[in-house]
């Protein structure tokens, strides 16, 4: 017996969950705010990780490499608030969940930038090595400040700056002190949540 849902009764209960729910069908919030739980719980294990790797001043590729994995799971939480996806349940649902954990279009985990940076970093890293770049490379992670990579001739990898909370990938800067302050924002409203019965606290 083929139990799989049909195309059209997938989308008639997208609708009607979007129209009827903002989103989420109530007996569903939990899952979504554990999953919020989760990512954010991650990044922030590894932004604590960065933390220790800095303070002993082990390896600059250490260093970054904590702070790419915090960076890629904050990126996941940003997908939950504002996603991809063009159903009308999808769009409302990053809507109510917008409203539920008062995030606006301010928020620094907001930007595309930093989403693509890791979810297109192959593509990146084409363009940023066939636009025939000159001056000095530094194709090794780096700890050091952000403003080397502002050198017209200094085409730098990957840097993390710690003093400045600021992370360069390709030549483009992210602000990740403000980024992991607003995922450990979302991680305590989420699990309050959670505490609270699993039950986001506002409607869209």
């Amino acid at each position: 017996m083929d139990t799989k849902m049909d195309e059209a009764e997938r989308k008639r209960r997208q609708t009607m969950i979007a129209e009827e729910w903002d989103g989420i069908f109530p007996p569903h919030e939990a899952f979504y705010i554990q999953s919020i739980i989760y990512s954010a719980d991650r990044a922030e294990a590894a932004f604590a990780r960065y933390d220790e790797a800095v303070a002993a001043a082990t390896s600059p590729d250490l260093v970054v490499a904590t702070v790419q994995e915090a960076l890629t799971h904050a990126a996941a939480v940003s997908r939950f608030f504002w996603p991809m996806g063009s159903s009308d349940q999808t769009k409302a649902r990053g809507k109510r969940l917008c409203a539920a954990f008062e995030a606006d279009d301010a928020s620094p985990i907001r930007p595309r930038k930093l989403r693509n940076a890791f979810e297109h970093f192959d593509e990146d890293l084409d363009r940023f090595l066939i636009e025939d770049p000159v001056g000095c490379f530094f194709p090794t992670p780096l700890v050091d400040d952000h403003e080397l990579a502002d050198d017209e001739l200094g085409n730098t990898f990957k840097l993390v700056d710690p003093v400045h909370g600021i992370c360069v990938l390709l030549g483009e800067k992210y602000d990740f002190a403000n980024i992991r302050g607003e995922v450990r924002r979302i991680l305590t409203k989420a699990r309050h949540m959670s505490g609270s019965g699993g039950r986001l606290t506002a409607r869209g």
